[in-house]
């Protein structure tokens, strides 16, 4: 039987680390937790949970402190985990099976090095699927790179030519949740132009570094500074420095750029189907399908828009607003029928989706559902009354200039 340490970097996690360790119940042999500062119980918390706890200064470099973590660890494979994710019942079941030493597909347990595992973004977005590299064989030549986006992928890559024996096995199911995007509009703000100082005084020393050049082009979109990440993003492509993954992105990253650029619709549509070409997992592709279908419908293309939305449902049925979408072309194209039912399917995979109900409601007043279209509408009054109340009375107003209720007898 192989043994496991959880290794974990935290910083004032007093809410979420109980959840994460929640997670792992009874998995780890041993858990490792570096704290970096806290102010709150977070050192306790993990004390009391069985961790060995050490400290270190912060010093804008998440690689030395994964690595301090590592340094710590005594174990067969490492686990690593940060406060704000959880394991899923797939993610837990596949790790004991590592644990058991059972071979993964055509790998013998002997020979399986790292294990790279779907994370679900919660709330995110944009992306909700990343593929992050999270289980590992404990060697001392596996080590974290880059001080922000740290990973060890380099590592891993040098010591499987270095030992033609060691192999990369892929976990399909989702095995992490990630709920860091419910921070706070200022959390969310400090947390941006952090990752944007590390990152940019990283690629000042290393400009070859693609991989960093991708996620810090990605941060410029999310600034709306679009010359920064239209050069940096074509530099990186210029470059062939990166893997699929990378690569993915970075066509994915640049037509979000391009979108927004007066008079590129075409370069941004070109760069999305440049991504789906990638050979990354479907999981991973499914904002670009949506993307590229909010795009076609931009552009006028309803029946593309619905061809890209019908693959994003096909990869993923469980993601409510690709099916919102498809009801919002549908209904865009006439199509009052499949709209209700893409609204309808939206609904029953997220029941509180506001907008959802809305359009619903409208797609049902005009198939005369007058009924069925009153209880849609005052469902999206009632679910938009604690987060945007003026949208709630234009709403209600909304309802009431359709005189359902006197179409109904009702007054």
């Amino acid at each position: 039987m192989a043994t496991l340490s959880l290794c974990m970097i935290v910083k004032d996690e007093a809410e979420n680390l109980p959840r994460a360790l929640a997670s792992v119940k009874d998995l780890p042999d041993e858990i490792i937790v570096i704290d970096t500062g806290s102010g709150d119980a977070t050192p306790t918390i993990a004390e009391k949970a069985g961790a060995a706890v050490d400290f270190l200064m912060w010093g804008d470099d998440f690689s030395v402190a994964r690595n301090a973590s590592l340094d710590r660890a005594t174990k067969d494979w490492v686990l690593v985990l940060d406060a704000d994710e959880t394991l899923t019942q797939a993610g837990y079941d596949f790790i004991r099976s590592i644990k058991a030493e059972k071979q993964i597909g055509k790998i013998s347990p002997e020979n399986l090095l790292l294990v790279t595992m779907m994370r679900r973004e919660l709330g995110a977005n944009q992306s909700p699927y990343t593929q992050v590299s999270r289980l590992f064989r404990n060697l001392a030549a596996v080590k974290y790179i880059r001080p922000y986006h740290e990973g060890v992928e380099e590592s891993v890559q040098a010591l499987m030519a270095a030992e033609e024996r060691w192999q990369v096995a892929q976990l399909g199911a989702v095995a992490i949740d990630h709920t860091g995007y419910g921070v706070s509009a200022i959390a969310a703000k400090d947390k941006l132009s952090r990752a944007k100082r590390i990152m940019e005084k990283h690629l000042a020393a290393y400009p070859e570094d693609a991989y960093t050049a991708n996620k810090l082009g990605a941060l410029y979109t999310q600034s709306d500074d679009w010359e920064k990440s239209l050069n940096l993003l074509e530099l990186a492509l210029r470059s062939g420095n990166f893997d699929p993954a990378t690569e993915y992105e970075l066509y994915y990253h640049l037509g979000i750029t391009y979108r927004h650029i007066d008079d590129r619709l075409d370069d941004a549509e070109a760069a999305y189907r440049k991504a789906l070409a990638v050979p990354v997992a479907g999981l991973l592709k499914l904002s670009a399908y949506l993307n590229l279908g909010a795009l076609l419908k931009l552009k006028g293309d309803f029946d593309g828009a619905i061809a890209q939305y019908e693959a994003a449902g096909r990869i993923d049925p469980r993601q409510p607003v690709t099916f919102f979408n498809l009801g919002v072309v549908h209904r865009a194209k006439g199509y009052l029928e499949p709209a209700q039912r893409a609204y309808e399917y939206a609904i029953s995979l997220d029941p509180n989706y506001a907008a959802a109900h809305q359009n619903l409601a409208v797609v049902l007043f005009k198939l005369g559902k007058l009924p069925e279209s009153k209880a849609a509408f005052e469902r999206a009054i009632n679910l938009t009354k604690t987060t945007n109340p003026a949208e709630a009375e234009r709403l209600r107003q909304g309802l009431e200039n359709l005189k359902i209720d006197e179409a109904l007898g009702l007054k």
